[in-house]
């Protein structure tokens, strides 16, 4: 029979679902494609390396166990890794290109809010992506169907969040292009809330997500302190994940150290899996730097790409130092060796870190607010007080090249996620308070002036 190989694995399957919960069924075997039988032997597909090397560590001797009841003792199992859900980047493949680009013209163009260029081909995975990367690529094969919902992208700036939840929602577009997809940040969220506010038109915003089937939100933080957004969000996730649908978010921080959010909504973030993206390693930055290059057909020595590879950047701040280099090279005709690279790099990553200390920036913002700089890292919470502390965060985040953890250090050990709050806080008083902004602007001009 042909296909007996199907159905020996679909008995295989009926076995492991009586073995194993529902969400870890649907996350880790409902994506297994079975391929072949020969004599003895099933050959099944998986999604990835990542997603075989969890089946062998958690499920083997059960996966044994199913198919030598269905086949034998004898039998044996073989695993192949999908052509990956877009990981390599197909080969003489016009036909699956053009396919690929019709399927996402017809939706990406009207709702789905993606930017093509940010695929799965594109991301370079390494071990600092590699757990969001795959369960990233489980969702895009079962959307709102794995133990993976909501899942949250969490980590700093840079390092590729809405690039992976961008490829999520191309693939999964590309393969059910009946569903509605969108991506949308949290502020044009909160933007879109406000206007359906003021024209008395909230059921109709409502129910317009409420249609969604895979949700990408960005930037989720940004949520904080905006109560009847987030009371507003809180019924939509509820509707869409009771619904079966899937959710996506990203943020720069884990739920448990967010600030500003409702308990019940961070509750929920909880739910399904939150996977870090963390700083690039030199393996992974110098493969990410080969695939720009290769894609834009640039030519660099050996020499120079292991250079801007072994510094510590991050996905965005290598892509600018390629950029900005390319431009040097070629509007002043100089040749990218690598003194070009050492002058650049040294301009645009480590300028800050020489200009600027922490220690400058605390004393010209307490000596301009008159406020003695050791009460900043009291627990104190009068308003001066606490508005000074975040001031002087958001400078020491802006101006030097402090990660929020070491800032948090010099406020008596407060955590990074105290630190982007105290930014966010502060950006948002520039945005809406003239005379905050107009106090913020000297308080700048004086600590550019002592270290010009």
């Amino acid at each position: 029979m042909n296909n007996r190989y199907e159905e020996v694995w679909k008995n295989c399957l009926q076995l492991i679902e009586n073995n194993i919960s529902p969400s870890s069924f649907n996350t880790w075997f409902r994506p297994i494609v079975p391929l072949r039988l020969e004599q003895n032997m099933l050959t099944i597909q998986v999604p990835s390396n990542f997603f075989y090397e969890y089946l062998e560590e958690h499920y083997i001797d059960l996966l044994r166990q199913v198919i030598r009841k269905e086949l034998g003792n004898n039998a044996k199992l073989e695993y192949r890794i999908a052509s990956e859900v877009s990981v390599a980047k197909p080969k003489n493949s016009e036909k699956n290109v053009k396919i690929r680009s019709s399927v996402a013209s017809q939706k990406i163009h009207f709702d789905a809010q993606l930017n093509p260029e940010y695929t799965f081909t594109n991301f370079v995975e390494g071990e600092c992506n590699r757990l969001a990367r795959t369960a990233g690529a489980t969702v895009a094969l079962n959307p709102g169907k794995t133990a993976f919902n909501p899942l949250l992208i969490y980590g700093d700036s840079g390092l590729g969040k809405t690039h992976l939840a961008h490829a999520i929602g191309l693939e999964t577009i590309e393969r059910f292009p009946e569903k509605n997809v969108l991506y949308v940040t949290a502020d044009k969220f909160q933007t879109q809330f406000s206007e359906a506010t003021r024209n008395n038109s909230r059921n109709d915003f409502m129910h317009f997500y409420q249609t969604i089937d895979v949700l990408i939100i960005d930037d989720v933080q940004d949520f904080a302190g905006k109560e009847k957004t987030q009371e507003t969000f809180f019924h939509i996730f509820n509707h869409l994940h009771q619904s079966g649908r899937q959710l996506i978010l990203t943020t720069d921080t884990l739920p448990a150290d967010m600030n500003g959010l409702n308990k019940r909504l961070l509750s929920r973030f909880k739910w399904g899996l939150s996977a870090e993206l963390l700083t690039p390693t030199y393996e992974t930055r110098l493969s990410i730097l080969k695939q720009k290059i290769e894609n834009d057909e640039i030519e660099l020595s050996k020499e120079v790409i292991d250079f801007i590879a072994s510094q510590q950047m991050s996905v965005r701040e290598l892509e600018g130092v390629l950029i900005s280099l390319f431009a040097q090279a070629s509007l002043n005709h100089k040749e990218i060796n690598l003194q070009l690279c050492k002058l650049l790099i040294n301009k645009l990553i480590n300028q800050n870190q020489k200009e600027y200390n922490f220690h400058s920036i605390r004393n010209i913002v307490c000596s301009h607010l008159n406020i003695s700089p050791e009460v900043l890292i009291s627990n104190s919470r009068k308003k001066e007080i606490v508005q000074a502390r975040q001031i002087t965060m958001y400078f020491s985040k802006n101006l030097t090249g402090l990660s929020c953890a070491e800032i948090g250090e010099h406020f008596g050990g407060k955590n990074h996620a105290t630190v982007l709050y105290a930014c966010r806080i502060v950006g948002n008083l520039l945005e809406t308070d003239k005379n905050f902004r107009g106090n913020i602007l000297e308080i700048e001009k004086k600590i550019r002036s002592v270290n010009a």
